[in-house]
């Protein structure tokens, strides 16, 4: 069950982190690393940081944003599958 509490409150936190990058963005302010976003979508917020690329369009330019968060999002959907196959056999 701590998974499920994990996922939920990383994928707020990318979406969060999308939009607080997007306003640091416009206002030509200190900005967070593609490198921490991208963190943060491989550890599990891979559905938060796409929701703020798509909501904010923010990164939408970006190949390893288009392309990466959602290869990263199949590839977390998958091991997931895989884990439910395993506690269920």
């Amino acid at each position: 069950m701590w998974l499920i509490y994990y996922i939920i409150a990383i994928n707020i936190i990318g979406v969060f982190i999308m939009a607080w990058d997007k306003m640091k963005a416009r206002s030509g302010a200190w900005r967070i690393s593609e490198n921490n976003l991208l963190l943060i979508a491989l550890v599990g917020g891979s559905v938060g940081i796409y929701l703020g690329l798509k909501v904010f369009r923010h990164k939408t330019r970006h190949y390893k944003f288009s392309v990466g968060v959602p290869i990263i999002f199949l590839i977390q959907a998958g091991i997931v599958v895989w884990l439910f196959y395993q506690v269920r056999v």
